[in-house]
């Protein structure tokens, strides 16, 4: 464990070094590559898938002939996606229902015919939200793995969601808090992203809120059907 602690630290070390000496020109370049590899994430290539990407970009930059058919082998870019996505969905649906039955067996745990498993981790005094009232929270979010793709503490700023247009487990899961208590929501796929997921969030993810309500900033109406729909890229608990 020691080792694996220290080669992360050199390698956090090495990437700020070399963030260091680019230019700004070579950051924004950096950049692209970052924004490339995030699109191609669903193929979960293996080192030498890479390394097979990386000679077709090359190649492609360098105006080289294909190596291969692109008429042939071109439409099965599509076919292999749709193929890695369903296998990755199938894995994460697994992890997730057995990181859902772990949580609900844990301390003080309440699971709900929704599906959601609600971890009170302090108690609040203060009033309790119903779907009609806008909230105001801090809250961190995490795939069942540990990735956090989301957190308003990160952030250094609250967030205020009006609770009749946030994923189902947000509006279930709040409504059993009080003003100054803080709790953990773990919110299977049906009641957060569904099959579809979001921005960073994949498809059949379950997701793990830690959530403290901060307080209730007043009652809204709510929204027509459809509206409030998250921002590109979004991992907020905003609607599916």
């Amino acid at each position: 464990m020691k080792h694996v602690v220290a080669a992360l630290f050199v390698a956090l070390v090495n990437a700020s070094a070399v963030a260091a000496e680019m230019s700004e020109e070579q950051k924004t370049f950096y950049a692209l590559g970052q924004i490339m590899a995030r699109q191609t994430n669903v193929f979960s290539m293996t080192p030498t898938e890479l390394e097979f990407v990386k000679q077709g970009m090359t190649d492609a930059v360098d105006s080289k002939k294909p190596a291969i058919d692109m008429d042939v082998y071109g439409p099965k870019v599509q076919a292999l996606a749709q193929t890695r996505r369903a296998a990755n969905a199938e894995k994460l649906a697994k992890a997730g229902a057995e990181f859902t039955d772990k949580a609900a067996k844990e301390k003080g745990a309440v699971k709900t015919s929704s599906g959601l498993v609600y971890i009170p981790l302090s108690e609040g005094s203060g009033g309790t939200p119903t779907a009609d009232d806008k909230v105001k929270v801090h809250y961190t979010g995490t795939l069942v793995d540990g990735t956090e793709f989301d957190s308003s503490n990160k952030r250094g700023s609250p967030a205020e969601f009006p609770l009749g247009q946030v994923i189902k487990c947000w509006t279930e899961g709040l409504q059993k808090m009080k003003v100054g208590g803080k709790a953990r929501l773990v919110c299977p796929p049906a009641i957060a992203y569904g099959d579809n997921g979001t921005g960073p969030i994949p498809p059949k993810a379950t997701l793990n809120f830690e959530v403290e309500l901060l307080d209730i900033v007043k009652n809204t109406s709510a929204a027509p059907a459809g509206a409030a729909a998250p921002e590109s890229g979004s991992a907020r608990p905003a609607p599916r």
